[in-house]
């Protein structure tokens, strides 16, 4: 069980030197790291991956249904990849767990013909 870092009210003390009052009660290695690696893709990986229409993502991310983009810089915009590929397992398997019963498509009877010009 590691010891938590001594509180102080002034967060921006140094940390104690090697050797020195208080060194032996912080932790040298952190049990979990502040970040887990997360690749992240840009536009054009993201096309390659999903072959749908950029406006097409944009609004199915206006509406919740596909993983949100956020900006690394002010001219750089990202999604991150474990996000998107656990949409698209979660669609393929929407897919394949689907009744052709339940979603049997349009019924071509109710179509309604205009005349040709």
């Amino acid at each position: 069980m590691s010891t938590p870092l001594p509180q102080s009210p002034d967060r921006h003390l140094p940390l104690p030197a090697p050797s020195t009052t208080g060194y032996d009660e912080v932790p040298q290695f952190l049990s979990k790291p502040p970040l887990p690696f997360r690749r992240t893709i840009r536009r054009h990986e993201l096309r390659q991956i999903v072959p749908l229409a950029e406006t097409t993502i944009y609004e199915m991310e206006q509406r919740g249904e596909f993983p949100r983009r956020f900006r690394l810089t002010a001219r750089c915009v990202v999604w991150d990849l474990e996000e998107v590929e656990s949409w698209i397992e979660a669609k393929k398997e929407a897919s394949r767990s689907a009744n052709t019963s339940a979603h049997p498509g349009p019924d071509v009877r109710l179509r309604q013909y205009r005349p040709v010009r």
